[in-house]
Order: structure tokens, then sequence, then C-alpha cells
């Protein structure tokens, strides 16, 4: 469904932009003031996850015509699980009693590495807008 493919490239690179700027985001410009609707809030961050992670199932599920089923579209699907876990994951720690440096679980690898998911999504997301029907993209 072509929905799909428009909200898989819009979650994709808003979470790639989220990840990619951290807590580094400034507050010029955002609407943080009257709607909470920022990228610094952790609502907004977590609801962006939960989203790009959904909507990756959702790619995995359905494919855009002229696409091959589960194949056509692996690396938006791979970027919104990826991007989507990373900003629950952080959301979950920020909330968690747990040392924030703890390496103990699987989960502190990608959380190490969210900038790099972060351009893996943005990257996805511009490729899959740029070129629709080639395949894995």
């Amino acid at each position: 469904m072509i929905q799909f493919y428009l909200l898989s490239i819009l979650f994709n690179a808003s979470a790639g932009y989220v990840l990619i700027q951290g807590d580094e985001i400034s507050e010029e410009g955002s609407l943080e003031t009257s709607f909470r609707f920022s990228p610094r809030n952790e609502i907004f961050r977590l609801v962006l996850g939960i989203l790009s992670v959904v909507m990756g199932l959702l790619k995995l599920l359905s494919s855009t015509q002229g696409d091959l089923p589960v194949i056509g579209d692996l690396f938006p699907a791979a970027a919104g699980f990826a991007a989507g876990s990373v900003l629950i994951l952080d959301y979950y720690r920020s909330r968690a009693l747990l040392d924030p440096e703890d390496s103990g679980n699987a989960g502190s690898i990608f959380l190490k590495n969210k900038r790099l998911i972060g351009f893996f999504s943005l990257a996805a997301a511009a490729l899959h807008f740029l070129f629709p029907t080639v395949l894995l993209l």
C-alpha cells in the first residue's frame, strides 16, 4: 500500500534524525512550548519508536505494487525495527533504576551505536524515497 510507503519514509527519516541529533537538538524552532511535540520530549521519542517498529512490521507484511513480498522492502523494514528499538530502549534505560553504562545486556550494543543506526535509518528513508521499485529498497 502506498500509505505504508509514505509512513515508512516519514518514520524512518524522523527516527534517524532524532537518533543522529541525540540530546543536541536546540530549543529554538521547536514546538515544545505549546504542543510538547519536540524530539527532546521523551514521550514523543517513545511514540516515534513504537510507530517505527510497527511500521517496520507492516512493511514486511505488505508490499508495494511490483515489489516482491518481504524482500522488496527489507532495508526500510530493518531500519524501522532498528531505529524504533533504539528509541524504545533509550526510553526504558532513562526510566529504569539500572546503571546507564551497564554493558551486560544486548540492548547496550544498540544504544552505543545509536548515531550509526540513525544514519542507516536516514539513508534507508532517502533511498526508499528516491528508488521506490528497486529490489531490497
